[in-house]
This record gives C-alpha cells, sequence and structure tokens, in this order.
C-alpha cells in the first residue's frame, strides 16, 4: 500500500497542466510586418482623408447676406460632387469664388440659369417672365428697375438678404467655373443643425 506521502505526490502530479505543445506557443510578429501594417493604416487614412475633402468643404458663414436663411457664425459642408452629376438649379443654395477676387469665397443663391431673363423692380424678381415665390425672404427688397440676360456657361446669383448683398446685380454674371459645390448641411451652432434649405423654382 502506498503510503500517504505518495499518495500525495501522487495526487499534485495529476493536477498539473499539461505543457504547451511548442507548435501552440505564440511569438510576435517580425518588426517588418508591423511597420507595414502601420504603414498600410495611414496610407488608408490618408486616402479617406482625401476622397472626404475633395468630395465635400467646410465653410463658415460670414456676413448677413443669406439672413434669414443662414446667420452669420454657422458652420456648412458643402457638395463639392452635386454639379458634376447634375447642373445648378433656381433655388439652389451655392459656395463660389468671388469672380473680382477668387481667393475670396461668397454663398448665394441661383436665381437665373444660363439663357434666362432675369427682371427686377417693384420689390418682385421675374424669370423669364414669371414672378418668383420667394418665401425665404425675410424683407421686402428694394429693387431698382433692372434686368438682364444670363449668357451661356453663366448664373446669376442673389442673396436671401435682397438690401445687404453683393451679388449679380452688382458684379453681374458668376462663371460655372466660379461655382465651388451645393450647400448641403448647417452643423454648427447645435440649435441651428439640419439640411440647407434649397428652393425650388419651377420656371420653364
Amino acid at each position: 500500500m502506498a503510503s500517504f506521502e505518495e499518495s500525495r505526490q501522487q495526487s499534485l502530479t495529476n493536477e498539473v497542466a499539461p505543457a504547451v505543445p511548442a507548435w501552440e506557443e505564440r511569438v510576435a510578429p517580425p518588426t517588418g510586418v508591423v511597420v507595414r501594417e502601420i504603414v498600410e493604416t495611414l496610407l488608408l487614412t490618408l486616402f479617406i482623408f482625401w476622397i472626404v475633402n475633395t468630395a465635400t468643404g467646410r465653410y463658415r458663414v460670414q456676413g448677413h447676406s443669406m439672413m434669414p436663411t443662414l446667420h452669420e457664425g454657422e458652420y456648412l459642408i458643402i457638395n463639392k460632387l452635386s454639379y458634376y452629376l447634375d447642373e445648378p438649379q433656381r433655388g439652389d443654395i451655392v459656395v463660389l469664388h468671388y469672380p473680382r477676387d477668387r481667393s475670396r469665397e461668397y454663398i448665394k443663391r441661383v436665381i437665373g440659369l444660363p439663357g434666362d431673363l432675369v427682371e427686377i423692380g417693384d420689390g418682385q424678381v421675374r424669370v423669364n417672365g414669371v414672378v418668383l415665390n420667394e418665401p425665404y425672404l425675410a424683407n421686402n427688397p428694394t429693387y431698382g428697375n433692372q434686368s438682364w440676360v444670363v449668357p451661356e456657361g453663366h448664373y446669376f446669383v442673389m442673396g436671401d438678404n435682397r438690401n445687404n448683398s453683393s451679388d449679380s446685380r452688382d458684379w453681374s454674371f458668376l462663371p460655372r467655373s466660379d461655382i465651388v459645390g451645393k450647400a448641403a448641411v448647417i452643423y454648427w451652432g447645435i440649435e441651428d443643425w439640419g439640411l440647407v434649405p434649397h428652393y425650388h423654382h419651377p420656371i420653364s
């Protein structure tokens, strides 16, 4: 009969976990693999950043020319690809290069398309003889009587705050190439967060 000490030793031996086979032991990846993964992650991040910045832009509204639709200090995201797929429409709000100084960028609403006859006077805007319904205006605008025929490849733009806006009435037509993109989202301030309110003018 085995002694108490021998039985105890046998019990302890049976409780010891078996050794891990050599082929199951974990090994650290080679340094070159780690570096490659870091570089690939950085390149992917930079690519995504480039795609986002190519497709969109972030702008801060300065001034009061688009009130009451947009207010000074709001931050916008614009879609730079919108007009690769479609043409600007009457009522669209767009960011543009100021034609007299392309280093400056304005935000305005498209009123006239290429070939349109735009007329203002008596507090109204007419396009091709049709009076525009403009519910986005807060105040009754004061216009002198003027008219323009928009040339091909150009647009006629105006601010919503008609009595305090530098726009096509002052510096004439906007070349298509100077449109940066279509305003899409107000993302700051928080209380104003939402889609930018474009307005469709169904004129033939």
